[in-house]
């Protein structure tokens, strides 16, 4: 049997074999450096790219410190959105499921979108593990129905994300309701300015962990198409004809402009499903299980996506227009080629894009140009190498406009003689320049 190095860190036989059952094999980068600490007790604030493990990184070791004989909160996950709340909270029941008869751990998922009475009724008995979104778990404190003043452990998934969304508030007032030694794991991939402050308050002697991984993942390719003079739908056809995707995800700025797009690419027959935070909670809910169920084998969406929700098996990023910001970017593409797999991303540009794309090279992305013709991929310039081509271009008209004949007498047409003299001068031109070369 092939070896498990989870058995390296000190956790319960019953915690050791949920790794072997969950098929863990190598912890990743993040799970080397955090879950030592965590289980040391200390309080961490992880950094790391989206897909590198870090889930595991805290569950794992706060699973291997519940103490079954204390019927309380021992420990609470918060997340931004319903849908990472639900997708943590199923991590959470493959352990407890795989841990099986061992241990009888409990958990509770607390997200907006439930009935609270039955939600309250279910709690009359706490469980050991809550997990779910700042604003429901906040309220329910508030009203009495659960207390979080036992728990240990406090983990806020998605920092950056939580403070983007407004959610930073929600953390806050919950952790004033919490033990002042409560041990705090922060988990973002990026670490914005404006968290200093919350850390500075709650983190004095946290240990930063930062995993040097890539900037993104190294099996990842990254190809960018000019847009030109066509529309996002017909160019994202066109790479349809071309690639077999498992799943990908088209990334829009916005959600009228994915509504449209994803309404256009299924009048040209492409089965494209839709997701979205426009959408009510049913229909998220609805398109996340139908995206699961592979009922799509492309999806349209916006950055919801690439940060509220976690969609397993996507093969494909398109980013039908690329973001404004570095970091999303880098989110976006994060979905594909997660846990050392192979992937791809392709983004349709224009020239207002360049100065993105020139930070993302600085940052040492490398791109590959292309486009797609007659159902192939075919390789085109850079946009520096046609940027040197238009301007070229742009020389030789105004030498030809030079040498047209201009005349004192205007008749009616001149403007078109003049136009075919001159396009006739810039062809015998652009024949020289190229002979010369």
């Amino acid at each position: 049997m092939e070896k498990n190095n989870f058995s390296q860190f000190s956790f319960h036989p019953t915690l050791v074999e949920v790794t072997k059952r969950l098929e863990f094999r190598e912890p990743t980068d993040v799970q080397m450096q955090v879950i030592p600490k965590v289980l040391q007790g200390r309080s961490i604030i992880g950094q790391s790219r989206t897909g590198s493990g870090k889930t595991h990184a805290f569950l794992l070791p706060l699973f291997n410190q519940l103490d079954t004989n204390k019927r309380q909160v021992q420990f609470v996950i918060t997340a931004p959105t319903r849908e990472l709340a639900m997708q943590i909270h199923e991590e959470v029941k493959k352990i407890i499921h795989y841990a099986g008869r061992n241990q009888q751990w409990i958990s509770k998922l607390l997200v907006g979108g439930t009935d609270k009475q039955k939600m309250a009724e279910k709690l009359k008995e706490p469980p050991h593990i809550i997990v779910g979104t700042p604003g429901r778990i906040l309220d329910l404190v508030k009203d009495g129905v659960i207390s979080i003043y036992s728990a240990t452990s406090f983990v806020i998934d998605e920092a950056d994300l939580m403070l983007d969304m407004g959610f930073i508030e929600e953390v806050d007032q919950l952790l004033v309701r919490s033990k002042k030694d409560i041990q705090l794991l922060v988990f973002s991939a990026t670490i914005p300015q404006r968290l200093q402050h919350f850390f500075k308050k709650y983190l004095n002697n946290a240990l930063h962990v930062k995993v040097n991984d890539h900037f993104s993942p190294e099996k990842m390719e990254h190809r960018l198409i000019d847009l030109r003079h066509r529309n996002e739908a017909d160019v994202i056809m066109d790479i349809s004809k071309t690639i077999q995707p498992y799943l990908a995800i088209i990334f829009t700025n916005g959600k009228e402009i994915a509504n449209k797009l994803a309404a256009s690419l299924q009048e040209k027959g492409l089965d494209a499903g839709l997701i979205h935070g426009g959408l009510t909670p049913r229909e998220r809910k609805r398109a996340l299980k139908d995206i699961q169920s592979l009922r799509y084998q492309y999806v349209v969406a916006t950055d919801l996506a690439s940060r509220g929700i976690d969609i397993k098996g996507v093969s494909h990023v398109i980013n039908a227009q690329l973001p404004k910001e570095e970091n999303f970017y880098i989110h976006r593409v994060g979905r594909t080629a997660r846990a050392g797999l192979e992937g791809t991303a392709i983004s349709i540009y224009h020239e207002n894009d360049v100065k993105l794309i020139e930070k993302l090279e600085q940052k040492g992305l490398k791109f590959t140009y292309a486009d797609v013709k007659n159902g192939e991929w075919v390789d085109a310039k850079s946009w520096n190498e046609r940027s040197l081509r238009t301007k070229v271009t742009t020389d030789i008209d105004k030498e030809a406009w030079k040498k047209v004949r201009k005349t004192n007498k205007v008749k009616p047409g001149y403007k078109k003689k003049m136009k075919q003299q001159q396009t006739s001068i810039k062809r015998q031109l652009t024949k020289k320049n190229n002979y010369k070369k």
